[in-house]
């Protein structure tokens, strides 16, 4: 809906509702035990910065470096951060609406829509700041929000209508705090002219343009302002503060009474800062240069360096939007969602997505950083994508970040091998996860490779960047050895990884040995060029092994799906045929390894390492595709009417991270896998099909218009289909398989494991790439050359 005139505003007739009572200090401390919120986010934001030579700092084209990202969800804000991206500062902010003796509460008692504020001609987002509006179910009211940062300061802004429809009603601010990254060691003050929380060197103030009617801090489930609402409809406590206890809280700021055909229009300002001070002022300064300002020079507008220009940078987005079947709203989007999801501290620091999988049973009283940490496989892609749009900048600002993340001789706790790269670390490199991933270790010498030959990296840089990361990542692919940092000690044998890419089993996959080819070829390419013909040939060597071998090691003659004839999943060691157990993972037992088939072969494909038509390829799709399987083993799952199906795909039979078939509950609950839990399907598989289709197309050289169109409305359109209201592309969708979530997921819908998934932008994005070139774009030609049969 449009944004209500100003002129249209009628004045309110009445003042605030009694107003409550000062009783000292929130009891109740620590409060309710805090968790995070629902991670299907259909909006996420945060400033566009240029950089300055290739890094963020003050002073550049857009001025300060703002830090502050936002998250919205069931059309509330959720997740905000403020400083690296990962931190968290607020859980979520909404508006309570009492209406008589009831109280209606924005996400849980209401619906909503939202949608870009700023788009072009032909209705395609140019920035991403929202328009959100929240419609109570019965009709009685709805609320307008409009979200966006300060790109000039650490602020984030949301301008608020609430319009009452056929009765009064009286609105509550809901303000729940988060500070440094938890739920709980929170304290807080509330006067009418703000509201204000800390923990340590982090703060906010949320300062209302117009002073509240009455303020309060509460901690939650105890002396909250929702509490306080829900005993009788009205604030009776104002408490000014937590005092000296801490804990998980909530604040409550109280706006007059609006009555029936009226609205009220009130502007908020949240600051972050070291102090209350600074974050009292980063608000103040954002409402003194005007919130229309603030926002133009968000989005780009007039004179501004904003978000429209960043996507006007962006010299292949036409192209790609081109190939789209939608007008090319979700390529913007997608543009928008990628570049949005770097941190702003350590540039080219691409996370895997800006939510907390299944937030709302995660546990706050510890920092958790979610998917909002580096994974050098989710990086990878996202980098590639981006060069696809055009955009060099951040793919060289990525690759010149990657040594933050690879082990080395004097990494933090490492006592073993050298060269790999960590599974997961948080933007500053700070260790998380230490399992041995080897794709995760080729796709930085690939990404290194494909910008040195596209002219991006310089001979000199390449020459360094390979003496200094790439050739001891090389080398780990040849020699492997013994890891010896926190846990893990485990002795690697290449191309035999400790985990595949989803994380979970150790031994051969195909999908793997793939990047672990095609980074070796590609690395005895740059090992030659930098005049190490040594090097070079021990890489060509074993990667000729590695792909001598593929069939030998992962392929089936014997399974018990099919025909007997495919590729495994995995292979735990190098008999494909002896049906060994997988081991037990995310609640699932561990099943002979030939009952179990995912996609990670075409990946085989998408490098260069098969042919399309390699008989192995064409002999494991129809055991891939199988649709009549027991769902526990079935892969694929189609969506869409009766001749307009959309192919989906699960990551692999008997997986098991996704919602419990038999409750409808979240994944790992309290910690706890549960035998029920069922991972559903994810939408950059039908992008991998697609990329698959395409290869295949390509054999007799050439793609045919109907060709193409075939795969803009299988694949392309397959994508946009799953994408949600706010252009947010998801990791899983539902799959209509077991008991109904709380949420209540229509097929094919996003569920609470994470939105927006970065990899599934990027897959996306890629996919047009590979369709307007009419090339794959993952493709590398000399490994292709090499390997290809």
């Amino acid at each position: 809906m449009r944004l209500l005139a100003a002129a249209s505003i009628l004045a309110l007739l009445t003042a605030a509702p009694a107003l409550a009572q000062d009783v000292g200090p929130a009891p109740g401390a620590p409060g309710e035990t805090p968790t995070w919120v629902n991670a299907a986010k259909v909006g996420a934001g945060a400033a566009y910065e240029a950089y300055v030579e290739g890094a963020y700092r003050d002073g550049g084209p857009t001025g300060e470096v703002s830090k502050v990202w936002f998250s919205i969800a069931d059309g509330v804000l959720t997740e905000t951060m403020w400083g690296l991206i990962h931190e968290a500062q607020i859980k979520q902010m909404r508006l309570a609406v009492v209406v008589g003796d009831e109280v209606v509460v924005e996400g849980e008692d209401t619906d909503f829509t939202i949608e870009y504020l700023t788009v072009d001609d032909q209705g395609r987002p140019l920035s991403p700041s929202y328009r959100v509006v929240t419609i109570d179910r019965q009709g009685r009211f709805l609320i307008e929000k409009r979200i966006f940062t300060d790109p000039d300061g650490q602020a984030l802004v949301v301008r608020v209508q609430v319009r009452a429809l056929t009765t009064s009603v009286v609105p509550y601010v809901l303000l729940e705090p988060h500070m440094a990254n938890t739920g709980v060691g929170d304290a807080g003050q509330a006067t009418v002219d703000g509201l204000f929380a800390r923990e340590g060197d982090s703060h906010l103030a949320l300062i209302p343009k117009t002073p509240f009617t009455a303020a309060s801090v509460g901690f939650v489930g105890a002396s909250d302002g929702l509490t306080d609402l829900q005993d009788n409809g009205r604030m009776n406590r104002a408490h000014p503060t937590t005092g000296d206890a801490t804990g998980n809280i909530m604040l409550t700021g109280a706006l007059p009474r609006v009555r029936p055909g009226q609205t009220l229009m009130r502007d908020f300002v949240i600051g972050f800062g070291p102090d209350a001070g600074s974050a009292e002022g980063e608000a103040r300064d954002a409402l003194e240069a005007g919130l229309d300002q603030v926002q133009a020079a968000y989005d780009g507008t007039g004179d501004h360096i904003g978000w429209a220009d960043y996507l006007g940078s962006l010299d292949q987005l036409p192209r790609l939007a081109g190939q789209s079947a939608d007008g090319g709203k979700l390529a913007f989007a997608s543009a928008l969602m990628l570049k949005v999801q770097e941190d702003r501290t350590h540039a080219g620091a691409l996370i895997a997505s800006l939510s907390n999988p299944w937030g709302d049973t995660v546990d706050a009283t510890r920092p958790s950083t979610g998917y909002k940490a580096v994974w050098p496989r989710d990086f990878y892609q996202v980098a590639m994508a981006m060069l696809a749009l055009g955009d060099v900048e951040t793919p060289l600002a990525a690759f010149r970040y990657l040594p933050q993340v690879q082990v080395r001789a004097d990494t933090p706790g490492n006592s073993g091998a050298t060269g790999w790269f960590l599974q997961k670390t948080w933007v500053d490199g700070t260790i998380e996860w230490v399992g041995v991933q080897l794709d995760q270790t080729a796709m930085p010498i690939m990404l290194g490779w494909r910008l040195w030959k596209d002219g991006h990296l310089s001979d000199a840089e390449m020459a360094a960047a390979w003496t200094d990361m790439l050739k001891p990542a090389a080398d780990f692919l040849v020699d492997g050895g013994k890891v010896g940092i926190l846990w893990n000690d485990r002795t690697i044998t290449p191309p035999w990884t400790q985990q595949e890419r989803w994380e979970e089993q150790e031994g051969y996959s195909p999908s793997t040995t793939a990047a672990v080819i095609a980074g070796l070829t590609v690395a005895a390419d740059i090992a030659t060029a930098t005049g190490d013909p040594d090097s070079a040939a021990r890489y060509l060597a074993a990667a000729d092994d590695y792909a001598g071998k593929v069939e030998a090691r992962m392929f089936t003659t014997g399974g018990s799906l099919g025909d007997g004839d495919y590729f495994l999943r995995l292979s735990r060691n190098e008999d494909p045929n002896d049906k060994g157990p997988l081991g037990e993972n995310n609640g699932q037992p561990g099943l002979p390894e030939d009952r179990i088939v995912d996609g990670g072969f075409l990946e085989l494909v998408r490098y260069g390492v098969r042919r399309a038509d390699a008989p192995s390829i064409l002999a494991s799709l129809p055991e891939y595709d199988d649709q009549t399987r027991e769902d526990r083993l079935r892969v694929r799952y189609d969506f869409g009417p009766e001749g307009d199906r959309t192919p989906g795909y699960r990551r692999y039979g008997n997986d098991g991270y996704g919602e419990q078939t038999d409750t409808g509950g979240n994944y790992g609950v309290g910690g706890v896998m549960h035998p029920g839990q069922r991972g559903r399907v994810w939408p950059f598989f039908t992008g991998e099909r697609g990329h698959y289709a395409l290869a295949a197309a390509l054999l007799d050289g050439s793609l045919s218009d109907d060709e193409r169109s075939e795969l803009q409305r299988l694949y392309v359109r397959g994508m946009e289909r799953f994408a949600n209201a706010g252009l947010l592309l998801p990791e899983q969708v539902w799959d209509g398989v077991g008991h109904p979530t709380a949420h209540g997921y229509r097929p094919g819908e996003g569920t609470n494991s994470a939105t927006p998934l970065a990899w599934t932008h990027a897959e996306y994005l890629k996919l047009l790439r590979s369709i307007a070139d009419g090339r794959v774009w993952d493709r590398y030609a000399p490994v292709e050359a090499r390997h290809a049969r």
